[in-house]
């Protein structure tokens, strides 16, 4: 089963790149997670990153995967009705073909008065697929 959780890019160059998942009560994961206060599964904002950070690598001739996390940390839930608003950089390409990025999301609710509160944070890295 695949998730798209990438529902616009709204900015993007060489080393960044911004997106937006705008959270709806229909998507089916939310139905499990949890019945009477349904939030955004923290994986999935960690695919969010995930695959806005895949698609700064879409010249890649070889797929990417997660290969690790480091220092990920949520703050925020993501209720049905709000916007997740992803920012991932590249941090360093390695040369096993690795890269390391630094992303953030954060939660942008309607009507929100203040700064918007941070929902997920970390560092990761791409690996390109190992085929054996």
């Amino acid at each position: 089963m695949h998730f798209s959780l990438v529902d616009r890019v709204i900015e993007q160059s060489a080393d960044r790149i911004v997106t937006l998942k705008h959270v709806s009560s229909a998507e089916e994961y939310l139905q499990d997670h949890f019945p009477s206060y349904p939030v955004l599964p923290g994986v999935m904002m960690l695919e969010a990153m995930v695959q806005a950070a895949r698609r700064l690598c879409d010249s890649a001739s070889v797929p990417m995967v997660l290969g690790q996390v480091r220092a990920l940390k949520y703050g925020a839930f993501v209720r049905p009705g709000a916007t997740l608003r992803v920012d991932v950089t590249l941090h360093k390409k390695n040369d096993d073909g690795t890269i390391d990025f630094k992303g953030e999301g954060t939660l942008l609710e309607p009507n929100a008065s203040t700064e918007p509160p941070t929902a997920v944070s970390g560092r990761f890295l791409l690996r390109p697929v190992k085929v054996s």
